[in-house]
């Protein structure tokens, strides 16, 4: 959870093929809105992304294609895209304030957010950064990976990281929700990375919350995105000290 100084971070991915993390996300050491006080910054927003309709049949991946990446696992592995949670909710849901903090300025954490490399897929599948903030990316996997990032704003650039190859940091100077990730080497790895310009963003997990907090009080277009389903947004107003409920359906 977040407090009103400190903005916290955890990965709500599929960390190995059936075991996913905790429930939500959020950024990592994010600061306080400079030209708001604390007692000012007391808001949130708060919900669950929620799914209706016949859910997608899982999909497997074969990765038949790397021997390697085959013996790291011991059993089926599956697409994370269009899977829906036992509760009825979506995982890896981004969910962002996409407008109504007028000038603020945020800046950006000195912590990176990771992206890693485990069983030939990337960890986590979904995630969020801010404009400058550092990308770290590593890889545990004994085998070579090129990760290539397909913006559409920002500068693309793509990197093989062989195996014991050393972290390389990149950062992104200009908001862009999603920005794709693949590997080269190994087509059915895909992730996704939110870039905003403020610290208040989610990723959802297991039961499909999120929970963005430390808001100063005003007029906000929350917006969600999912990889399979499209975006949705919705307008809120907070006032001091109020959480205000929002869920999103999608279907």
């Amino acid at each position: 959870m977040v407090s009103r100084n400190k903005l916290l971070i955890g990965f709500s991915v599929l960390l190995l093929p059936g075991a996913w993390s905790s429930a939500l996300a959020s950024p990592p050491g994010a600061p306080r809105p400079q030209s708001e006080s604390a007692s000012a910054a007391t808001g949130a927003v708060t919900g669950q992304i929620l799914f209706e309709g016949a859910r997608p049949k899982p999909r497997r991946i074969l990765m038949n294609a790397d021997p390697v990446c085959v013996s790291l696992h011991k059993g089926p592995v599956y697409y994370q895209d269009g899977q829906v949670n036992p509760n009825g909710t979506l995982p890896n849901a981004f969910v962002y304030i996409k407008s109504g903090l007028g000038h603020r300025h945020f800046t950006p954490p000195a912590m990176p957010v990771v992206l890693d490399q485990q069983g030939c897929m990337y960890v986590p599948h979904v995630l969020g950064i801010m404009v400058g903030q550092p990308l770290k990316v590593v890889s545990h996997d004994p085998t070579t990976h090129n990760i290539h990032i397909m913006p559409k704003l920002n500068r693309s650039w793509n990197q093989s990281q062989p195996p014991g190859a050393p972290p390389f940091i990149k950062r992104f100077t200009r908001p862009e929700v999603m920005i794709p990730v693949q590997c080269n080497q190994h087509p059915w790895m895909h992730a996704y990375i939110g870039v905003t310009s403020n610290p208040f963003y989610a990723v959802t997990g297991s039961t499909g919350r999120y929970a963005l907090r430390g808001l100063p009080p005003g007029h906000y277009t929350v917006a969600a995105w999912t990889a399979t389903f499209g975006s949705q947004q919705q307008q809120v107003t907070i006032r001091p000290g109020q959480t205000v409920p929002l869920n999103f359906t999608f279907r």
